[in-house]
């Protein structure tokens, strides 16, 4: 780890990363990308050492509420987060000024603040986005290393439907040749339905690759999945986009059984819930993009 002073702390849309790389560990991270210009190792996680200041100085400067976005970039329960509580400072923040959350993670210790987010769903909104990839226990462990496993993950929803806090579900990515099954899909919308999560953002069957990401996961592949890699070149080259040969019959299956039961889908109405800012003392809503 190490400090840095961060000029800001929230994006124009209202998103926040309190830190910078990650030590999760997932083989398929976008955010080792070079196109993010981290000039530091991605697991030295950077920590920026303001961010808490920087955070109550920009919602002391909010003419109207709105929701606080968090996680897009790097999780903020990394394992970091236990020793230094940067989050859950951010989160005391954001409940006292009376503002909304939405917080993005793969990892349990969000449960170490479910107090706050029952407090800060009381007064305005507070949902927990999950992300979930990989059904089969052994394989999540090579994809997504050193974090909690889906059926924990799955767990962390269960808990926040039992305490009234909203879920969305990350579908995404989805690994050709390793993790598009009709058996991992199904199993992932089990833990879904289950948790009566609110919807599931899922962009298709299938992963991006782009410099930085891709010579780390090709590494990956040769260490856990040997001749892998040679059949990712030949079939994908540099693509950017890659899609899964079953993606048609997959997203099939993915849209019909989350209608079944009444889950979400539609990419651009589930980011306009996560937006949409809710004062239940005031029985108002407004738009985050404020």
């Amino acid at each position: 780890m190490h400090e840095k002073e961060a000029k800001g702390i929230l994006s124009s849309g209202n998103g926040m990363n309190i830190y910078r790389g990650c030590t999760h560990g997932c083989i398929y991270c976008d955010s080792r990308s070079r196109c993010y210009q981290m000039d530091f190792p991605f697991e030295d996680v950077e920590i920026k050492s303001n961010a808490v200041e920087l955070l109550e100085k920009a919602l002391r400067s909010k003419r109207k509420k709105c929701m606080i976005a968090t996680g897009a970039m790097t999780d903020p329960y990394m394992h970091c987060e236990e020793k230094l509580q940067n989050m859950r400072k951010c989160l005391e923040l954001i409940e006292r000024y009376g503002f909304g959350v939405a917080v993005q993670t793969k990892s349990d210790r969000i449960l170490r603040d479910l107090d706050l987010l029952k407090k800060i769903n009381e007064k305005t909104k507070a949902v927990v986005q999950i992300t979930l990839t990989t059904y089969d226990e052994n394989l999540c462990r090579i994809v997504e290393p050193n974090v909690c496993t889906a059926k924990r993950r799955a767990e962390v929803l269960n808990i926040m439907r039992d305490n009234g806090i909203p879920t969305v579900v990350w579908l995404s990515p989805i690994l050709p040749y390793i993790n598009d099954t009709e058996e991992n899909l199904r199993g992932i919308l089990s833990y879904c339905i289950t948790a009566r999560v609110h919807g599931i953002i899922c962009f298709g069957m299938g992963m991006t690759l782009r410099e930085g990401n891709r010579e780390y996961f090709y590494r990956k592949l040769d260490e856990h999945f040997p001749g892998l890699k040679e059949v990712y070149q030949k079939k994908y080259g540099l693509s950017y986009e890659i899609s899964s040969d079953y993606n048609g019959q997959l997203m099939k299956l993915f849209h019909s059984v989350c209608k079944e039961h009444g889950i979400e889908t539609d990419i651009n109405r589930n980011f306009a819930y996560l937006h949409e800012f809710t004062d239940k003392l005031a029985g108002e809503q407004m738009s985050l993009f404020l």
